[in-house]
């Protein structure tokens, strides 16, 4: 689905094949090019998010892979998962800025146990996002977790009966910040925090400068003086 501002990518929702993923990856890179894009969301067409590799995927030869490709996006990235989100789903999930799972979603990275590594970044994000104890069960026992679970470990930010509705929700509340302030804010948490301290704080106070120079944050000013809502370009 594709909506101007909002851009919509569905996988298939079974396994995911090397012809998919490929696909997934190059409008990835389309994505980060185009500056009228405001959002991405990632969800998927079937029952289950992903349910692993099919026997077709040569993970070494996806270049750039789809969780790297959708890492590199600046927009906001808003993931939409239900049922199995295991394998190569959990490593493209990880790279979405805000998680949102449906109640029967579950979680699984045991590629360890079949003799494979993830190859996708699942190794790195994944202790990223909930700590080394619990990335290492998940990866060396092969721990399938569910959506309460996954929620409180960190995997997943909101848990909904009402997905879609949920994302509705989520997406007015995108649409009307600013996407200047999104994107820099975005980068600013990514890169600060492979950054020393001392670091991060100049990468946040330099982005500051930044988006000082825009016509966005001119508006965020005036709208807030006229007590009125803003109207962002994106400028």
């Amino acid at each position: 689905m594709e909506d101007g501002a909002i851009v919509r990518l569905d996988l298939p929702g079974g396994e995911l094949t090397s012809s998919t993923a490929s696909q997934f990856s190059d409008r990835c890179s389309e994505i980060a090019q185009d500056r009228d894009v405001k959002i991405v969301v990632v969800s998927s067409l079937g029952t289950d998010f992903c349910v692993g590799a099919a026997k077709d995927l040569d993970r070494a030869e996806v270049v750039p892979d789809p969780a790297s490709a959708l890492a590199a996006v600046s927009v906001p990235v808003v993931g939409l998962f239900s049922g199995k989100c295991h394998s190569v789903g959990l490593e493209i999930a990880l790279c979405c800025d805000i998680r949102v799972g449906a109640r029967d979603s579950t979680f699984e990275l045991s590629d360890p146990m079949m003799g494979i590594m993830p190859m996708w970044g699942g190794t790195q994000r994944l202790p990223r996002a909930i700590g080394t104890g619990r990335a290492t069960t998940m990866l060396l026992l092969g721990k399938s977790i569910s959506s309460d679970v996954a929620i409180s470990w960190g995997i997943l930010h909101e848990l909904t009966d009402t997905p879609e509705k949920t994302l509705e929700e989520q997406l007015v509340l995108l649409l009307g910040s600013g996407p200047i302030a999104l994107a820099m804010a975005k980068e600013s948490v990514y890169r600060g925090t492979e950054l020393p301290l001392r670091d991060a704080l100049r990468l946040e106070g330099d982005l500051n400068h930044q988006l000082a120079a825009t016509q966005d944050r001119d508006e965020g000013l005036r709208s807030f003086f006229a007590k009125r809502p803003p109207d962002f370009s994106g400028r």
